[in-house]
C-alpha cells in the first residue's frame, strides 16, 4: 500500500502502522470537477498498484463511488470527472437521485440491508443490489421485478467479521440461502459482498477478505454457472488496497472520492 494512499487534499494528521503504511482518516470535500478528477485518479492509481502487487489486472476491479448523503450537483460533477457507478444505502435518497439524474449514463447500486417494504422502489430503478441477506428479501424483490419485467444483479452480503452491528448472512447459512435463491428467476446472483472488521489490525481485515474469497470459491463448486458467479465486493476507503490484494472485484469508495462525511450527533 503506497504512502500516497489518498490525495494531498487530505487535511488531517497521518498515522503510520507497524508496516509503514499511512492511513489518512479525514478528507476535504470534493466540490468541483477538478476535485473529483484528482481523487478519482489517485484512487485508480492505488487500485492499479494493489492489483500489480497481487499479480492481477486492474481492469478486473470495478470502482463503485459511494454517493450517500452527497448532493445531486456534486454527483453530477463526479460523473463529469469520469465516475459512472454510484452506490446508495437509503432507498428514498437513491430513488430521487436516479430520477433527477436520469440524463446521466450512470449505474445505480443499492448497498446494505434492505427492508421488504422498500423492495418495490428498488425494483423500479436499481441496476444492482449489494446486500441480499435473506430469502424473504429475495422473494419480495423477485416478485416486484417480475411484475415490471425487469431483472437485477445481486450480491449476497455475508457477515464474515461476526460483529453483531453488521448485516449479512452468517457464513454457515450461505449454502442454504443460495439454494433458496434458485427459485428467484428475476435475480441474477453474481457473488458476495462484505464489510471487514473496523480495526487498525491489518491481518484481521485481511482475514475477513480471505474468508469471503474462500466462501466464493466454495460456492462456485455448486452454482449452475460458476463463470457468472465471480464478484467479491469488499474494500472501502480505508482498506480497499488490502481488499484488492485479497481478490476483490468491486471496491466501494466514498470518503476518498467525495470527502469525509459528517453526521449529526
Amino acid at each position: 500500500m503506497s504512502n500516497e494512499l489518498f490525495p494531498t487534499r487530505t487535511t488531517s494528521s497521518n498515522s503510520d502502522d507497524a508496516g509503514g503504511r499511512v492511513y489518512r482518516r479525514q478528507y476535504e470535500p470534493a466540490i468541483t470537477v477538478a476535485d473529483f478528477t484528482l481523487n478519482r485518479q489517485v484512487v485508480q492509481q492505488n487500485i492499479a498498484r494493489a492489483a500489480q502487487r497481487a499479480g492481477r489486472n486492474s481492469e478486473g476491479v470495478r470502482l463503485l463511488a459511494v454517493s450517500k448523503t452527497v448532493s445531486h450537483d456534486r454527483v453530477r460533477n463526479a460523473h463529469v470527472a469520469g465516475l459512472n457507478q454510484f452506490a446508495e444505502n437509503k432507498v428514498q435518497e437513491a430513488h430521487a437521485k436516479a430520477h433527477d439524474l436520469a440524463d446521466l449514463d450512470a449505474r445505480w447500486v443499492m448497498i446494505g440491508h434492505l427492508q421488504t417494504n422498500k423492495a418495490k422502489q428498488v425494483a423500479e430503478f436499481a441496476h444492482e443490489f449489494q446486500g441480499l441477506d435473506s430469502a424473504r428479501i429475495a422473494a419480495a424483490l423477485d416478485r416486484r421485478l417480475q411484475q415490471l419485467g425487469r431483472s437485477l444483479d445481486v450480491l449476497v452480503q455475508v457477515n464474515v467479521s461476526g460483529e453483531a452491528t453488521k448485516s449479512g448472512v452468517e457464513p454457515s447459512e450461505v449454502e442454504v440461502l443460495l439454494g433458496e435463491l434458485k427459485h428467484c428467476d428475476a435475480l441474477r446472483v453474481r457473488g458476495f459482498m462484505t464489510i471487514a472488521s473496523h480495526t487498525t489490525d491489518e491481518q484481521q481485515v485481511r482475514n475477513c477478505f480471505r474468508d469471503l474469497r474462500d466462501i466464493r470459491d466454495q460456492a462456485q463448486q455448486t452454482v449452475e454457472h460458476p463463470e457468472l458467479f465471480t464478484e467479491l465486493s469488499m474494500g472501502m476507503s480505508g482498506d480497499y488496497e488490502i481488499a484488492i490484494e485479497e481478490g476483490s472485484t468491486v471496491v466501494r469508495v466514498g470518503s476518498a472520492l467525495f470527502g469525509s462525511r459528517y453526521y449529526p450527533a
